[in-house]
């Protein structure tokens, strides 16, 4: 049986519903059981019929009755009215212009109501209510006992709110998952943390978990399972992240046997003088390189903290040795950059870095491939063929190779690629370094480095597999960021702080946080201005005189590696577009950047976009222009104002908006309750030590077939993403 039609095995599903099953990424019944209640709704926390209070906003749970619709005799409207009924009492509602109200709600039916109450004390009534069907049980059956007896009975009710989707809801998730727990299913599914793990910490089992989270009697029943689940996600993780290590550790590797004396050269060579933290950072990689196994490191470094020096540092200790048991030729390195533009530019500087060298250096892109030196001018780089350039990197005549993605496609065959740097490629597993090498060769050492600034417990648990270096101080000589929150009324003197930067010779950004415009028939549309429409505006009506150029996700790769570089080569004079720059571009000259709706965006998220005008010696400046002027949302930004520490502005942003605004959701395949868990230092300092004491011992799973399943279930559904 196909894993999709073991929810259609138990249910009656029309098209709709099938369809909403598969936008929630549910299609079995175990991932069913795992869609947790949102929330849980209480009966005993709403209002009884005796307490009503004219003009009170109230939720009240009980039988409606009486259901009928007419038209009232002057006005013609209709109108459907009906008694609502509690243990306390009964009050009377009606509906306006709502005839289907009727037939909609049967006779008798148990509902949760809420709404305003009208009228006066005596004679109340509640005016178009919302209401909701309960299922069996969340309501006693003795609804009409004592009014005491019977809060007493809906306090210890607990009725789940679930995620929903277009077609699917709240309710019909309920009655599926009453028939799913009747039937027993959920005692079947073996539970992946083991036995001895759940009794050292206390967790319940499985099947007594899933029926806590969605039938739970209690709160603490609930909030037991819950902490169960989240050790659960954070220890399946912690998991696959000690069997990657394992796997990379299990590996041979190229031994670098001088690379501290190679690396204390290339730094003497060059102008610039390394921060403490560069110098720890390149000797924590050194010492790896010694290691009988590849390295796996992340450098982490705020924005200008100077992770390209250490990795060219240490690159360099690598071009400079020998492959084994030769006494010519040299090991190869390759630097894998997120976009054309970096990629380029990284080329650039590594042929500034290495061009005293006797090596060539390439770059390959989807549309573009080089080498330094060219046979005919030795200082500068010539244009090749694809073939020719992968003729050159399987023989090993290419010592550096700067690229994108294209790097690691199956054309591009390495003879001795000792050394991989990944920027920006938050999840780089052990098999595509593997694929990175020619097979057959030993792996190379691997080193990713990111200028996102992620709190240390965040990284153990999704960067499980990898050691970490931090840079956390910048080199001298980078000016200081001035950021500045700019009121409605103000705006006039960010265009001219623009116009003023601009006049200079420098250039801009403008960021916004949607592409398009909302569709203005839509209520509560969002007010956030879109790229597409922000840079005609400013086109149009503040900056006629300037280029305006525009960029988003939406748009076709070439486009944007167009836009990219007419913006890098100074055609374009104020960039709009929105967090797609957050990383991928380095423009020195660019040094004010605008940031519109700057309350939508995590504190991270500002400090990386605020970065892009941290790139050179000249005053950069940010100007933050929120939509809203909500103490809240002020009083977030102004840690920007203060702080220009990436780190701190991290750990607040864990705190504050919790971790998918730092990495992403999606990108870990983690829900709602792993998120949360992400903040627990004792949760995943304990999942992490549990992990790799399975891993040690069992390091294929075979003991623990329950655990091994759930491990590859979720690697499975993260590379579908």
């Amino acid at each position: 049986m196909r894993p999709e039609d073991e929810i259609r095995k138990h249910f009656r599903l029309t098209s709709t519903q099938n369809a909403a099953l598969r936008r929630l990424g549910l299609s079995t019944i175990e991932s069913l059981l795992r869609h947790f209640p949102a929330r849980y709704e209480r009966g005993g926390a709403s209002a009884r019929v005796q307490e009503l209070v004219p003009g009170a906003q109230v939720t009240l749970f009980g039988i409606l009755t009486n259901l009928k619709a007419k038209k009232l005799w002057k006005s013609r409207r209709n109108i459907t009215e009906g008694w609502f009924e509690d243990a306390t009492g009964r009050v009377k509602v009606m509906w306006f212009n709502q005839p289907y109200i009727a037939s909609y709600v049967a006779e008798g039916s148990t509902v949760k109501i809420t709404g305003t109450v009208g009228g006066s004390a005596e004679r109340p009534y509640i005016a178009n209510p919302e209401v909701q069907h309960l299922p069996p049980g969340v309501i006693p059956e003795g609804i009409f006992e004592s009014a005491e007896s019977s809060k007493l009975k809906a306090e210890s009710s607990l009725y789940p709110v679930y995620p929903e989707s277009r077609g699917i809801t709240s309710r019909w998730f309920y009655h599926a998952l009453e028939r799913v727990f009747a039937s027993g299913v959920h005692k079947k599914i073996d539970d992946p943390i083991p036995a001895d793990v759940r009794a050292r910490y206390h967790l319940p089992d499985l099947a007594t978990s899933l029926a806590a989270m969605h039938k739970p009697e209690k709160e603490t029943h609930a909030e037991a399972a819950r902490k169960r689940f989240a050790f659960e996600e954070i220890f399946v993780i912690q998991v696959a992240r000690a069997r990657e290590r394992s796997e990379n550790d299990s590996l041979p590797s190229f031994s670098i046997q001088d690379g501290k004396q190679l690396a204390e050269k290339f730094l003497r060579s060059v102008t610039l003088t390394p921060t403490s933290a560069q110098h720890r950072a390149i000797a924590e990689i050194l010492a790896d390189f010694n290691k009988p196994h590849p390295m796996a490191r992340l450098l982490e470094g705020d924005v200008g903290s100077g992770k390209t020096l250490v990795a060219a540092a240490t690159a360099y200790a690598v071009v400079n040795s020998r492959p084994p048991g030769r006494s010519s030729g040299t090991l190869q390195v390759a630097y894998m950059a997120p976009t054309e533009i970096l990629a380029g530019q990284h080329f650039q500087s590594f042929i500034e870095y290495f061009s005293h060298l006797p090596i060539n250096i390439a770059l390959i892109t989807g549309k573009t491939c080089k080498k330094f030196p060219s046979k005919i001018a030795k200082d500068r780089a010539t244009d090749i063929s694809r073939a020719q350039l992968l003729k050159w990197v399987a023989s090993g005549e290419i010592a550096m190779l700067v690229g994108t993605h294209a790097l690691i496609q199956k054309s591009v065959k390495f003879q001795h690629l000792a050394y991989a740097i990944v920027d920006e490629q938050h999840r780089f597993g052990t098999r595509q370094r593997r694929a990175l090498a020619h097979k057959g060769d030993a792996a190379p050492h691997f080193l990713s480095m990111t200028a996102t600034p992620i709190p240390r417990t965040l990284a153990l648990t999704i960067y499980g597999d990898l050691d970490l270096s931090i840079l956390d101080e910048l080199p001298p000589g980078r000016a200081k960021i001035t950021t500045t929150i700019v009121k409605p009324d103000e705006r006039a003197g960010a265009y001219a702080a623009v116009r003023e930067e601009i006049k200079k010779g420098r250039q801009a950004y403008v960021i916004c946080p949607r592409i398009e415009e909302p569709d203005p028939a839509k209520i509560n549309a969002m007010q956030a201005k879109s790229a597409k429409a922000e840079a005609k505006r400013l086109k149009y009506d503040v900056f006629p005189e300037l280029e305006i150029g525009l960029l988003h996700g939406a748009m076709k790769p070439k486009e944007k590696d167009d836009v990219m570089m007419r913006f890098a080569s100074g055609k374009i004079d104020i960039l709009v577009a929105t967090s797609v720059v957050e990383v991928g571009i380095n423009v020195p000259n660019a040094t004010v950047i605008l940031i519109e709706g700057a309350e939508r965006f995590g504190l991270s998220q500002l400090h990386q976009l605020r970065g892009r005008v941290q790139r050179s010696s000249y005053p950069p400046y940010c100007f933050l222009l929120p939509e809203t002027a909500g103490k809240p949302a002020t009083k977030r930004l102004r840690a920007l104002e203060t702080s220009n520490d990436g780190f701190k502005l991290a750990e607040a942003d864990l705190e504050a908006r919790g971790a998918g605004d730092l990495v992403g959701r999606r990108q870990w395949g983690m829900s709602d309750i792993g998120m949360e868990a992400l903040k627990n230092v004792k949760l995943i300092r304990a999942a992490r030590e549990e992990a790799a004491a399975i891993v040690k011992n069992d390091p294929s799973l075979l003991k623990n077939p329950s655990l091994r399943a759930r491990v590859e279930r979720m690697s499975a559904e993260l590379h579908t993403e």
